[in-house]
């Protein structure tokens, strides 16, 4: 179902769930390129691209989101045809154009005379989408900026499995922003270096604006990644260390009861030895003895 709203010539398309009926209709009323439809109809992501005809551009680009436990990332695709007085937005939207579209329509429906949506020109209307999701996004990479120092903070507690599990979660999860905003830098590119011309004058700090906040984001996430692979090495290093003080405190012990397993051992055979009338006393004292001399042999090494 298609649902239009109108602010003075600009229109705004929005096809949430798109069905066959829908997809012709753009067809046939826009004469939108076949494979664009098909694109729009596609179950599988499409690679961020901004194709450009002598009527209109249509632009795929992907936005995050957390899941339902608000533990992982997730993309969400966001296709628009973008054309003179016109704006298509088709698809599953993410939830601010969902949430921007609500809003608008209620600013519509009450007569509000909120600046925000008051557009002159289909590129206002684009842009203030775009503005609003990467705003959304930008909020939300800060949010994993914020779980990467809480790591930092916990990293020398001795709760190893939830350090494991914090890092790992977020490795994912900036992986997937990073393979999902690198392509699109470029995209956003093309609008600040005119490739893309638009239909209104004026628009190039709008165009930059949108391009600081991809840069911007693109800049966090590259240092989240190193930040968080850092993390990762001192956590391994950590662990290690802790292992080989484990590993040396068991040795000690080992080393310590060897000759003393040998006394006892040797006095335990049914055999004549020396001393065997007081042999009690002899060999507590002698692994007394052992014991103190060890302790001291290996302080003396520092290996204690």
């Amino acid at each position: 179902m298609i649902q239009t709203l109108k602010f003075g010539a600009i229109k705004w398309h929005h096809i949430p769930n798109p069905s066959d009926d829908d997809m012709n209709f753009l067809l046939n009323e826009f004469h939108f390129h076949p494979l664009d439809i098909e694109d729009c109809q596609s179950t599988t992501n499409q690679r961020p691209k901004i194709d450009v005809y002598d009527d209109y551009y249509f632009l795929i680009f992907h936005i995050p989101y957390f899941d339902k436990i608000n533990k992982f990332i997730r993309i969400r695709e966001v296709k628009i045809f973008w054309g003179p007085d016109y704006v298509v937005t088709i698809g599953k939207p993410h939830w601010a154009v969902k949430e921007m579209f609500e809003e608008a329509s209620e600013a519509l429906k009450t007569e509000s005379e909120d600046e925000e949506f008051m557009f002159g020109s289909s590129d206002q209307l684009l842009y203030t989408i775009l503005d609003r999701v990467m705003d959304v996004t930008y909020k939300l990479v800060r949010r994993i900026g914020t779980g990467i120092d809480y790591i930092n903070a916990d990293l020398f507690d001795n709760r190893a499995e939830k350090s494991i599990e914090s890092i790992s979660v977020a490795r994912k999860n900036v992986i997937l922003l990073n393979t999902t905003f690198k392509p699109q830098v470029k995209l956003f590119h093309k609008f600040e270096s005119r490739e893309v011309e638009g239909y209104a004058d004026n628009m190039e700090e709008y165009w930059g604006n949108i391009l600081d906040y991809v840069q911007k984001i693109w800049d966090m996430i590259e240092d989240y990644a190193e930040l968080i692979e850092s993390l990762s090495k001192t956590f391994d290093s950590m662990q290690a260390n802790r292992t080989n003080e484990i590993i040396k405190v068991l040795t000690v012990f080992s080393s310590i009861l060897l000759p003393l397993t040998f006394i006892t051992g040797l006095y335990g055979m049914n055999v004549k030895l020396p001393a065997e009338s007081n042999a009690f006393l002899y060999i507590i004292g002698a692994m007394v003895l052992i014991v103190v001399g060890m302790l001291l042999f290996f302080r003396g090494k520092r290996w204690l």
